[in-house]
C-alpha cells in the first residue's frame, strides 16, 4: 500500500510516504515548520518525499491529511492541498482526525507494547481552551470514546472519561498532548496521572491509514473537508460594537447606584 500523509494543524509540520505494509512498510518522513509557513513548503516537500520513495502521485493508494481540529490556516492548507493533489492524481483522500493521530503518535511512544488503553488527546486551541478528544483502542483499532470539542483547561480531568474499569486489570489510560507547558496546574492532573508530550504525526497517520480504509473512512477529493470545532476566531465588528455599548450601560448603571457623598 502506497500513502502520503501530512499534518499541518499545529505550529510543526509533518509529512511521510509509505510503501508496503507492516513490517515490510518503509517510511519516508520529513518535519518543519506548521502554520502559516506550511503553505510555502508544504508542496514541494511532499514531491520530495515521493521522489525518495520513487513514486508517483499517480501510484498513491490514498492522500491523507490531518482534518482537524487545530489552526484554521494549517487546517485549510492541508485540504486544499490534500483536494488539489487527489483531483490531479485521481485518488482518494482520507481525512484523519488530528486528535486520533495525536493518540497513536503517544501510543507508539510511550506505550507500544500495550494492546488495550485509553487516551484523552488534548491540542492547545488558544484563546484559553483546549481541543480535546478519548480514544479506547484496542489492538490495531481504536474507538472513539468522546467526540472533538473545546474544554476549558481546568475542566479537562471532570471532562475526561479516563477511569478504571471496574472488573479486571486497569487498563493503559493517558493524557497525551502539548496542553501542559501552556496551562500547567490548571489542568488540576493528578500525581499518578500519565501524561505524554505529543503532537499529530505524519507517521502516526501512516499507521492508522489501513484500518480507517478498511472501514470506507476514505472519500472522494470534492468531500474531503476540515473539522472544525471552534467555528470562528474572531468577533465581527457588530458584535464588539454590541459588547462596548453593554459595558457602558453597566458602567452607567454602577454610576447611578453609588450614593453621592
Amino acid at each position: 500500500m502506497n500513502l502520503l500523509a501530512f499534518d499541518t494543524s499545529t505550529d510543526a509540520l509533518s509529512l511521510a510516504v509509505g510503501r508496503g505494509l507492516g513490517a515490510q512498510q518503509q517510511v519516508w518522513q520529513h518535519s518543519g515548520p506548521g502554520g502559516a509557513q506550511a503553505s510555502s513548503s508544504l508542496i514541494n516537500a511532499l514531491m520530495d518525499l515521493l521522489r525518495q520513495a520513487d513514486l508517483r502521485l499517480a501510484d498513491l493508494d490514498a492522500i491523507c491529511f490531518g482534518s482537524g481540529p487545530g489552526s484554521f490556516t494549517g487546517l485549510r492548507t492541508a485540504c486544499s492541498v490534500a483536494q488539489g493533489l487527489a483531483f490531479g492524481a485521481n485518488v482518494p483522500v482520507l481525512p484523519v482526525p488530528s486528535l486520533l493521530a495525536l493518540a497513536q503518535a503517544a501510543r507508539s511512544h510511550a506505550a507500544p507494547g500495550v494492546t488495550e488503553g485509553r487516551i484523552t488527546a488534548l491540542l492547545d486551541a488558544r484563546m484559553d481552551e483546549i481541543y480535546a478528544a478519548s480514544y479506547a483502542f484496542d489492538g490495531a483499532l481504536w474507538t472513539l470514546l468522546q467526540a472533538p470539542c473545546l474544554v476549558a483547561p481546568q475542566d479537562v480531568v471532570h471532562w475526561s472519561c479516563l477511569s478504571a474499569p471496574s472488573q479486571g486489570a486497569p487498563l493503559w489510560q493517558a493524557f497525551a498532548g502539548n496542553v501542559v507547558g501552556v496551562y500547567g496546574d490548571r489542568l488540576r492532573l493528578a500525581p499518578e496521572d500519565v501524561y505524554v508530550a505529543a503532537l499529530p504525526t505524519a507517521a502516526a497517520m501512516l499507521q492508522l491509514a489501513p484500518a480507517l480504509l478498511a472501514a470506507d473512512q476514505a472519500v472522494p477529493a470534492s468531500q474531503a473537508l476540515p473539522l472544525y470545532v471552534r467555528d470562528k476566531v474572531a468577533k465581527t465588528t457588530l458584535e464588539r460594537e454590541a459588547e462596548k455599548a453593554d459595558k457602558a450601560q453597566l458602567l452607567a448603571r454602577q454610576a447611578s447606584a453609588t450614593p453621592h457623598v
